[in-house]
């Protein structure tokens, strides 16, 4: 039996805590860096924040429109969120599970992510660090406003 796959990014803000945590619920500001990629277009973005709540992100790509799937866990304002998700080629259902841990820093902030997949998963760790390192690349452009 392998181990499970459990991928950490860290990426530090210049913005507060509170703004880098609002930003993963607000639906307005999850549709311009969340599964966003540069040449998709956002179909949809329903974010239900509570625990229990759930979460569908939709964008039209060039090989088709990507499904993101998201049950919340965990929401701590402005420290801890913790969701399962599951994304295409995944159903949902074959959950994963991705914690956000925001400390503050000076005037700023560090988030680390973290993303616990099962072993089956393992050939999709590369692209999946790939892609939380963009979407924390384009979250730190919204709000650093580059």
């Amino acid at each position: 039996m392998s181990a499970p796959v459990i991928l950490t990014v860290v990426r530090d803000f210049d913005a507060s805590p509170e703004a880098v945590f609002d930003a993963w619920l607000d639906p307005a500001r999850a549709a311009a860096f969340l599964f966003r990629t540069p040449d998709g277009a956002m179909l949809k973005v329903e974010i239900d924040a509570r625990v229990g709540g759930r979460a569908l992100i939709v964008e039209r790509r060039a090989s088709g429109d990507a499904h993101h799937h998201l049950r919340f866990e965990a929401i701590d304002r402005p420290r801890r969120l913790v969701f399962l998700f599951a994304a295409d080629p995944a159903v949902e259902g074959q959950w994963t599970r991705v914690s956000i841990d925001i400390v503050a820093r000076g005037d700023g902030s560090t988030l680390t992510l973290t993303h616990e997949m099962a072993p089956e998963w393992a050939a999709y760790e590369d692209q999946t660090r790939a892609g939380w390192t963009m979407i924390l690349g384009s979250l730190a452009d919204l709000l650093e406003k580059r």
